[in-house]
C-alpha cells in the first residue's frame, strides 16, 4: 500500500483542522516566543511537551507581516508550517513505536524539506 494518499489525506486534514485545535488548545492565550514554556493540554510526558513546543514554534514563526502578495505571504506561512511537520515528525520519530507511523514520519520529513528547499529558492527568486 502506498503512504502518499495517507500523507495526503493526514496533510489536507491537519490543515483543515488548525484552526479548530488552535481555539479548542487555548492558542490565543499561548506566549508564543516561549517554546520551552510551552506547556501540553493534558499529558505532561516528554513526547506531549516535544509536540507543544514544535506547535508553539509553527505558530510563532506562521505569525508572519503579510505583503499583500499573496504568493509570497502563501509560500513565507507555508514554510514554516512544513517545518512544524518536521518537527512533529522527529518527535514521533524520538517516542513513538509504531513502525508504519515511523516510517510516515521519515517519508513526511524528506517530502517537507524537499518542498521547502523550493519554497526558498522560490522566494530567492521572486524578490520574498
Amino acid at each position: 500500500m502506498s503512504l502518499k494518499p495517507l500523507i495526503a489525506a493526514l496533510a489536507l486534514s491537519a490543515c483543515l483542522g488548525f484552526p479548530a485545535l488552535a481555539e479548542e488548545s487555548g492558542h490565543g492565550s499561548m506566549h508564543h516566543g516561549a517554546t520551552e514554556t510551552a506547556m501540553p493540554k493534558g499529558d505532561n510526558s516528554p513526547s506531549s511537551k516535544a509536540f507543544a513546543e514544535a506547535n508553539a514554534r509553527m505558530h510563532k514563526d506562521m505569525d508572519i507581516t503579510y505583503t499583500g502578495k499573496a504568493d509570497i505571504d502563501f509560500v513565507r506561512g507555508m514554510i514554516a508550517h512544513h517545518q512544524g511537520a518536521i518537527d512533529m515528525a522527529k518527535v514521533e520519530l524520538e517516542y513513538g513505536k509504531d513502525e508504519t507511523l515511523r516510517k510516515l514520519a521519515e517519508e513526511v520529513i524528506k517530502a517537507q524539506e524537499g518542498e521547502i528547499r523550493t519554497m526558498k529558492a522560490w522566494l530567492a527568486k521572486n524578490g520574498g
